[in-house]
C-alpha cells in the first residue's frame, strides 16, 4: 500500500455484514474472490477492476455489483486514485432476505447480478443509508428497516441463476477440482494430486479450471485459505493460529497474500472487526 492508502472496515455482529471505505492511488487488490456479494458505489476517482473477463471503469456515483467466487481486482485508473464505499453480504443473508421480498427464486436458483456496473441513485441512497445505519445507529429496528430498503432496491439488479448440476456420468472437470479443494482446504495438495482426483492430465486441468474460474487451481485455494482467514479472525482467532491452520507457511506468509488481496494486514482485519 502506498502512504496514501487508507481502508477503514467495521463488521456489523448481528448481520455480519462488513462496511468498508477505502482510497487507493494506485494498485488496489491482486485478482481474488470473495464469499459475499458486493454492493457499493464509487465516490472519487476512476475504480478500475477486471471481472466477468472485462475491464470495467467506474466513476463517481456508479454501482459496483459483485458476486460471490467471481474474480476480481483492482486499481487507480488516473493519478487522482479512486475512493469508494462499499458493503459485503452473506450470501445466506442475502438470499434470505430477497426470498423474503420477492417470490421469483425457488430452491433450484440463486440470486445473480444482472451487470457489474449500474446507475441507479435510488440504490445508491439506499447503501448509503444501510452504511450508515450499521455503523452508526445504535436500535436495531432503524438498522432493519434501513436494511429493507437495501434489499427492496436492489431486486431491479437480481436475476435468478439456475443452479449448476453436475450428471453423474459426465462430470465438469473444473467443478469437481473446485469441490476438491474446498475438501481439502487445510492440506498441502499437489498438481499431480489434483489432476488425478479428476481422472485428467493436469495440463487439461488447468486450462479447464481457468476458462470456468478465471484463475489457476492455486490461486483459487490461496483465496479459498483466505477466504477462511477473514471468518477465522472476524471470531477473534489469532493470525498465528489461522496461518497454522490454513497451510501457510508461518505468520508473514498469511501477513502477504492477505494484504495483497484485502488492503490491509490480517491483525489490523482483526482489531477492526472485534472493535465495534
Amino acid at each position: 500500500m502506498a502512504a496514501s492508502d487508507w481502508v477503514d472496515l467495521q463488521q456489523d455482529s448481528d448481520t455480519g455484514i462488513e462496511t468498508i471505505r477505502a482510497h487507493f492511488d494506485g494498485h488496489a487488490y491482486d485478482p481474488h474472490w470473495h464469499d459475499t456479494y458486493l454492493v457499493g458505489v464509487t465516490e472519487q476517482g476512476v475504480q478500475q477492476f477486471h471481472c466477468r473477463k472485462s475491464r470495467h471503469d467506474s466513476t463517481p456515483g456508479r454501482l459496483v455489483l459483485v458476486e460471490p467466487g467471481e474474480v476480481h481486482d483492482g486499481q487507480a485508473a488516473t493519478d487522482a486514485g479512486f475512493t469508494y464505499s462499499m458493503l459485503y453480504l452473506s450470501a445466506s443473508w442475502l438470499d434470505n432476505e430477497l426470498r423474503q421480498q420477492s417470490h421469483d427464486g425457488s430452491s433450484t436458483l440463486y440470486p445473480g447480478f444482472n451487470s457489474t456496473l449500474a446507475d441507479d441513485p435510488k440504490l445508491v441512497k439506499s447503501i448509503y443509508q444501510a452504511f450508515e445505519a450499521l455503523r452508526r445507529q445504535p436500535w436495531r429496528i432503524m438498522r432493519d428497516t434501513a436494511l429493507d430498503a437495501l434489499v427492496q432496491d436492489m431486486l431491479p439488479h437480481i436475476g435468478w441463476k439456475a443452479r449448476q448440476i453436475l450428471q453423474p456420468h459426465h462430470p465438469n472437470v473444473a467443478m469437481r477440482a473446485r469441490d476438491y479443494l474446498h475438501a481439502h482446504i487445510e492440506q498441502d495438495i499437489s498438481l499431480h494430486d489434483l489432476a488425478s482426483a479428476c481422472d485428467v492430465d493436469r495440463f487439461r486441468l488447468t486450462r479447464a479450471f481457468k476458462a470456468e474460474y478465471g484463475i489457476a487451481p492455486h490461486a483459487y485455494l490461496v483465496q479459498l485459505r483466505l477466504n477462511q482467514a477473514r471468518r477465522k479472525l472476524a471470531s477473534g482467532q489469532h493470525p498465528i493460529d489461522i496461518a497454522h491452520q490454513l497451510g501457510f507457511a508461518d505468520q508473514s506468509h498469511l501477513g502477504r497474500w492477505f494484504r495483497r488481496a484485502y488492503g490491509v494486514t490480517p491483525a489490523q482485519y482483526r482489531r477492526l472487526c472485534l472493535s465495534h
